[in-house]
């Protein structure tokens, strides 16, 4: 064993490092590629059906809004009955079938006739979503082990970053260069979909232990634990769905060229640096430190973001300030996603992940979705600079409810 070691030193150096467990095995891979895929064909669509709902239907920014955020209505109501159901019966079959309904979805987008069709494939994409994710978040949990939990979903993550920079610049690319071709890139989500799930459908899942019957409470829906980092981490998804939905058209006021795109290459660069430290961080004990100050760091991106309208400056300087703040927000939000995840993992038993993921996500969508109404309404009326400068503040609002509810409740009832 420590042949080729030639000191005392190396040797306990190789002890350390074969006592660490694999993170980077062929499922964990399969799952991350197709949870990228997942995620670029979601994004590919997300800057584009704005401009899609305006020229084929006429629609204002109100509408858009109301339209995008039925999403998340649908997605509220699987969540909770996804994760019970993962805790209850084996988890990848139901990953593979919602993932195959995700690539029906995308077929509705491009055979839309009206905007009432649009809410019902929003609706549908919403309840897919919500449960594809849910299901895709709680496998990979089973898969890594639990020591480098924090680590391997920081990288998990990263495949969410990746996907929103070359999704958006992917779907902005096909609108410009080839004629608002919208089934073209219907299309591309549709095969960047079928891909991933035949990647998914090489995931090694571990057997799962058979569950105990218990009586049914709100418990096996619901994290109860969960709730005040829940209200804290809905708050985080408002100021992040104005961006991720309406910054294609704050860029076309700014008259940043390419604007868009750019954005979300800059925003996920800002993301995958944090991953290399953030995900570490949580695993030596300072998850709640890399909420914390993610939180206030993105409080302080989204107001640079919404003062750029207001500055005295253009050109190529005021492009450099505007994508040094999607940067910032970048590595903000790198910071508190896999800490988060990792808050709702360690409040669970082992038999509550699926519940635990579902709570992490039910928060985030309410979050999403009140994020996108309140960004199509306020920008319909004020505009969209103050949509962000309303979005520093909710990030305020998050980091009170965290450090004075969330975190010390955390660290009384933390199981793991």
């Amino acid at each position: 064993m420590y042949l080729f070691c030639v000191s005392q030193y190396q040797c306990s150096i190789l002890k350390t490092d074969k006592s660490i467990p694999p993170l980077l095995t062929s499922s964990y891979v399969c799952a991350c590629f197709a949870n990228f895929l997942l995620n670029f064909s979601f994004y590919l669509i997300l800057p584009i059906l704005p401009f899609y709902m305006t020229e084929n239907f006429g629609a204002d920014n109100a509408i858009i809004g109301i339209v995008l955020s039925c999403f998340t209505i649908t997605s509220l109501i699987v969540r909770p009955f996804s994760g019970f159901l993962l805790d209850l019966t084996a988890r990848k079959p139901q990953y593979i079938a919602a993932y195959l309904c995700i690539i029906g979805v995308y077929f509705g987008y491009m055979y839309a006739v009206s905007i009432g069709w649009l809410i019902a494939v929003r609706l549908a994409h919403g309840f897919f979503l919500g449960a594809v994710t849910t299901a895709g978040g709680t496998l990979v949990i089973d898969i890594m082990p639990s020591a480098r939990r924090g680590e391997g979903l920081g990288y998990f993550g990263m495949t969410n970053n990746l996907a929103m920079a070359m999704g958006p610049m992917t779907g902005m690319f096909l609108l410009n260069n080839y004629a608002h071709n919208y089934p073209l890139i219907f299309w591309v989500s549709v095969a960047s979909s079928a891909v991933g799930c035949a990647v998914a459908a090489f995931i090694k899942a571990p057997p799962k232990p058979t569950a105990v019957k218990a009586p049914l409470s709100l418990d096996r829906f619901v994290l109860l634990k969960g709730l005040r980092g829940g209200a804290a981490l809905l708050l985080m998804g408002v100021p992040y769905a104005m961006v991720t939905s309406f910054v294609a058209m704050y860029t076309n006021e700014l008259h940043i060229e390419d604007g868009a795109a750019l954005f979300f290459v800059f925003f996920s660069v800002g993301l995958i640096l944090s991953r290399f430290f953030a995900g570490k961080q949580v695993d030596r004990g300072r998850l709640l430190p890399m909420i914390s100050q993610g939180t206030l760091l993105a409080a302080v991106a989204f107001g640079l973001l919404g003062l750029t309208e207001h500055l005295p400056i253009e050109g190529g300087v005021l492009a450099c300030y505007f994508f040094a703040t999607a940067v910032f927000m970048g590595v903000a939000y790198g910071m508190i996603f896999p800490a988060y995840n990792t808050f709702f993992i360690n409040l669970a038993r082992n038999n509550q992940r699926g519940t635990a993921s579902s709570t992490y996500m039910t928060a985030w969508d309410i979050g999403i979705g009140s994020g996108v109404l309140l960004a199509g309404q306020v920008s319909a009326r004020i505009g969209l600079s103050y949509v962000y400068l309303i979005g520093a503040a909710v990030c305020l609002g998050a980091l009170a409810v965290f450090v004075l509810s969330a975190a010390p409740h955390f660290a009384k009832n933390k199981l793991n």
